[in-house]
C-alpha cells in the first residue's frame, strides 16, 4: 500500500507553517515535506516532527534568494552543477543522507535548468555517486514527458521518493488526467516503499480534498 507524506508548503495552507504537523497527523500522515523550512530552527522543526509522531521525508536545499528570483544555487554550467552535486553527495554520504535531483517542468519555473527525466539521469550517471538519486513528481513528468506508467517501470529503483499533483491545475490528485490508483497499483507491483509527497495547491479546504485518499487510510 503507498505511503503518503503531506507537503507543508503546499497543503494545510489554513493554518500557519507549524501547526500544518498536527493538522498532517490529526489526518493520519505518518510523514511530511517541504520546500523551505529554514526560517525556523532545526530543534523547532524537530520538536514538532517528534510531538506529532511524523517522519521528515525530505526538504529542499537553500535555494538562494527565492524572492529576487533564484531557483537554485547558482549552478551556471553544467560542470558547476555536476561538482556541486559530487560535493553534495560525498559531504551528505557520511550521514546516511541520500541527495535527491527533481525535473521541473518548464510552464511552472520558466528558466530551470533540470527539465526531463532523461536529463537528471545523464547527470546521475556524471556524478557517479550511489547516495544521489532521481525525485520522481509524476506531475513535471506528465507535462514535460508523459508516458507515466512505462517511465514509473524504467526507472524503478533510481527514485526513492515520489510526489503527486492533478495535472492541469496541480490540485488533488484525482482532479484532472492521470489516473493515479493505477500508478499506485504500479508502484506497489514494483516494489517501491518509499514515501509518496502530496505537494498539490488544494482547490478548497484541504481536509475536504482528501477524499481521494481515504481508501489509503487518509483524511479521517
Amino acid at each position: 500500500m503507498p505511503k503518503f507524506a503531506a507537503n507543508l508548503s503546499f497543503i494545510f495552507q489554513e493554518v500557519r507553517f507549524l501547526d500544518r504537523f498536527a493538522a498532517a497527523a490529526a489526518c493520519g500522515f505518518k510523514a511530511v515535506e517541504y520546500l523551505t523550512p529554514y526560517e525556523h530552527q532545526p530543534e523547532v522543526i524537530a520538536g514538532q516532527l517528534n510531538r506529532h509522531g511524523l517522519e521528515q521525508a525530505l526538504f529542499n536545499m537553500p535555494p538562494g534568494d527565492w524572492v529576487a528570483g533564484e531557483r537554485g544555487n547558482g549552478a551556471e554550467a553544467e560542470r558547476i552543477y555536476v561538482a556541486n552535486l559530487q560535493f553534495a553527495a560525498e559531504r551528505l554520504a557520511g550521514e546516511g543522507v541520500t541527495v535527491v535531483i527533481e525535473p521541473i517542468n518548464t510552464r511552472d519555473i520558466p528558466g530551470y535548468f533540470l527539465n526531463t527525466t532523461t536529463q537528471a539521469m545523464y547527470l546521475i550517471e556524471r556524478v557517479g555517486r550511489p547516495n544521489l538519486k532521481l525525485q520522481l513528481d509524476l506531475y513535471h513528468v506528465q507535462i514535460m514527458e508523459g508516458d507515466l506508467a512505462h517511465r514509473v517501470r524504467a526507472l524503478s529503483g533510481h527514485y526513492p521518493h515520489v510526489q503527486i499533483a492533478g495535472n492541469p491545475g496541480r490540485h488533488e490528485p484525482d482532479i484532472g488526467e492521470i489516473n493515479y490508483p493505477y500508478l499506485f497499483d504500479l508502484l506497489d507491483e514494483l516494489g517501491y516503499a518509499g514515501w509518496i509527497g502530496c505537494e498539490y495547491r488544494p482547490k478548497g479546504e484541504t481536509r475536504a480534498g482528501l477524499g481521494w485518499a481515504r481508501r489509503y487510510g487518509i483524511g479521517g
